[in-house]
């Protein structure tokens, strides 16, 4: 009992008080930071790296925002909707000036509109001076900001951070504070200064802006200009092994007329240029205009531009013929015209040039499609259409026909109204599928990439209508060259095997052929739409194939019930009704145990370190991805040297669509798939790997790529 009294003495409790309240006030001193201010939205605060004034005018404090997911604020240009933060510091006491810095943006892009800001996290990283060192800061933050997801909510946050005189010891905020001061654009270098230009293009009212700067790593431009002058959002047009990176950047004015002519003259005028993705971190220049080389109409390099990448189309649309895509249906061609005799020599020519020009029209229905869905604000590309299920059901029907065709279950008759001009009897179903062959190669071909091919698209697909107009046909006469060859020299046809017996059975090996495309189809649909929804289709697939042999050998009253019901399954497959959008798989990266998961936002920093990192892009629909996976890049050579020398190798799936992989394609002007490329200390700016890979390739450019 004595000793509890001792215990529960007054001096005792005194001195306890003030060793609690002392612990409080050393941690609140420490956390330099104001009380949370929430929404069901995020929270905002205010942040101090150090405890204390210091004496000393010059301070650093943080905006710090924290987001739900799916939420966003907004930079200090934040493009097509939205605005940013904006801070009343009015009530503050002992404070001169504030400069508020700005850590370099993410794009978001919601139905065509892009904007520039933030998502999950970020610190604005705040300057401040006191008019007085020696006495306390009082800081009261009136925050009006806008936080968008489906909707946006606009909200005023009142902030409030206290800053006693004191020595100055470094909060546990400040790390926190420099982390995203590193993420704020730096001035550049002489060397990268001096590599930059801006030119203007076009009479006043309808002028555009060409950037050429240097970038070691993922090229990206933000343009901030005059007031009252909006930019397009700027699209890069050329990049080059060096890191040379050229961008092409409409000017955007809200005027009319002779008042359009005055303001949106910029000869001469300032522009803001933010580059991101740099190895250094993201760059910030202000360059005028030069006026002095205002370019009103193409030059000599824009045709000779146009000139080698229609030359390099063409040799693609040749090569595109050896895929392993289109040989089935070029075999099918060859065995359509060894039916025909050597009086025949008339309809063989006939035959190829409508097969011919069944590849030119499709490849010019491509070109406008392209175009039309571009300027719509939606993702184009090589073969993207393998990533939708609706056209994987569509073809999976149309080669389960093509096939019971070759073993001669059902023939594929066409209405009579398209045989009226095509001549005489034989002639008149011959030309339409001569015709239709030409489009089926073409559909085929597009899930195959071959050498320049590549190259070409990406080029057309980062430019204009007529660029892609023109790379699109000499695409489609480079994949119908063989079938001109034979339309122009009709007696080659005459070195094929005669008809006999083989024909018969190579029908069936064809058919089979198809079949087996049938099945990579299936397995398509299987990663995209789930095992359900594919073994549902490939039922119906096999209830087709059942009905058209039934369908052979009944009657014409049985055969229309059956053609009716062969359609109701036909529209099902292509059309599953027990697809919903939450039984679609998410596009994800390939994780294997030698793959890492892709993340762009991982290679510069890693390269930094002095890594060397190797990107696979890569889909189930891309067979020439198969070909480079099995033989190349899984090939115990290749693991063996990237474990060794502790390269960093990255796999993405593009099997479904995926705005992150298509992001990343586009900078580097690619827009199809496959896509493999090497960084390095040496290489920040990446090299790039041809189409179809080998081992000797691959090794070479994780070499090049090595600091020594």
């Amino acid at each position: 009992m004595i000793k509890n009294k001792k215990i529960l003495s007054p001096h005792f409790l005194t001195v306890f008080i003030v060793f609690i309240g002392s612990l409080y006030l050393a941690e609140a001193l420490n956390a330099a930071a104001s009380p949370w201010w929430s929404t069901k939205q995020g929270a905002v605060r205010l942040l101090s790296n150090t405890n204390s004034v210091a004496n000393s005018q010059d301070l650093r404090l943080g905006l710090h925002f924290k987001m739900k997911p799916g939420w966003k604020i907004y930079w200090r240009s934040p493009g097509d909707a939205g605005y940013p933060p904006r801070i009343d510091w009015s009530g503050s006491q002992n404070l001169k000036e504030v400069k508020m810095n700005w850590p370099a943006p993410t794009r978001f892009r919601v139905l065509g509109m892009e904007t520039l800001g933030y998502k999950n996290e970020v610190v604005f990283p705040l300057d401040l001076k006191s008019s007085d060192a020696k006495r306390s800061i009082l800081i009261k933050a009136k925050v009006n900001y806008l936080t968008c997801n489906k909707i946006c909510i606009p909200y005023v946050a009142n902030l409030r951070l206290n800053l006693l005189p004191g020595p100055a010891n470094s909060s546990k905020e400040e790390s926190l504070i420099n982390k995203f001061q590193e993420r704020v654009p730096k001035s550049p270098s002489a060397r990268n200064a001096s590599d930059t230009s801006v030119l203007l293009f076009g009479p006043p009212g309808n002028q555009s802006l060409r950037v050429e700067t240097k970038i070691l790593g993922l090229p990206s431009l933000i343009v901030e200009g005059p007031p009252r002058v909006q930019f397009g959002r700027p699209k890069l047009i050329e990049r080059e092994p060096s890191g040379k990176a050229i961008f092409h950047v409409r000017i955007i004015s809200p005027f009319n007329g002779k008042e359009n002519k005055k303001f949106n003259n910029l000869n001469g005028k300032q522009v803001t240029l933010t580059f991101i993705g740099d190895i250094n971190g993201p760059i910030e220049q202000k360059i005028p205009i030069n006026g002095s080389r205002i370019v009103s109409k193409p030059t000599n390099t824009f045709y000779w531009t146009i000139f080698n990448m229609a030359a390099l189309a063409l040799l693609g649309g040749i090569i595109l013929n050896l895929m392993p895509c289109v040989l089935p249906v070029i075999s099918l061609k060859m065995l359509s015209v060894i039916k025909y005799n050597s009086n025949e020599l008339n309809y063989i020519r006939k035959g190829f040039l409508a097969s011919a020009s069944g590849i030119l029209c499709s490849f010019l229905l491509l070109a406008s499609t392209l175009v039309i869905l571009r300027a719509f604000g939606q993702t184009v590309g090589w073969g993207i259409q393998f990533q939708e299920p609706i056209f994987l059901g569509a073809m999976a029907v149309v080669m389960t026909l093509f096939a019971a065709n070759l073993w001669g279950i059902f023939e594929i008759k066409l209405p009579s109204f398209l045989f009226s001009r095509l001549g005489p009897a034989k002639q008149r179903q011959s030309m339409v599928e001569n015709f239709i062959t030409g489009v089926f190669a073409t559909i085929l071909a597009t899930p195959c990439s071959a050498p320049f091919l590549g190259t070409a698209v990406g080029f057309a697909l980062a430019r204009g209508p007529l660029e892609i107009y023109v790379i699109f046909v000499f695409l489609g006469i480079g994949f119908s060259i063989p079938y001109l060859i034979i339309a122009i020299f009709p007696k080659l046809a005459h070195y094929f095997p005669k008809p006999g017996q083989w024909m018969i059975i190579l029908r069936k090996v064809l058919g089979l052929a198809l079949i087996a495309t049938v099945v990579w189809l299936i397995y398509i649909l299987n990663i995209q739409t789930g095992f359900q929804a594919a073994l549902f289709k490939s039922i119906l697939l096999f209830i087709i194939i059942g009905l058209l042999i039934l369908q052979k050998r009944r009657s014409n009253i049985t055969g229309k019930m059956i053609v009716g019901i062969i359609s109701v399954a036909a529209f099902l497959v292509v059309i599953n009704p027990l697809e919903i959008d939450g039984n679609r798989k998410k596009p994800q990266s390939v994780v294997e145990k030698f793959w890492k998961k892709f993340n762009p936002d991982n290679i510069l920093p890693k390269v930094a370190e002095g890594k060397i990192v190797l990107i696979d892009i890569t889909a189930d629909w891309c067979l020439t991805c198969k070909v480079n996976k099995v033989l190349v890049l899984d090939s115990e050579i290749i693991r063996n040297y990237v474990n060794r020398n502790k390269v960093i190798a990255m796999r993405a799936d593009w099997t479904n669509s995926d705005p992150l992989i298509t992001a990343f394609l586009k900078r580097f002007l690619r827009y199809g798939i496959p896509f493999n490329i090497v960084f390095g200390p040496k290489v920040p700016q990446g090299i790039i790997l041809p189409e179809l890979l080998t081992k000797n390739t691959v090794l070479s450019a994780l070499k090049k790529a090595k600091k020594h």
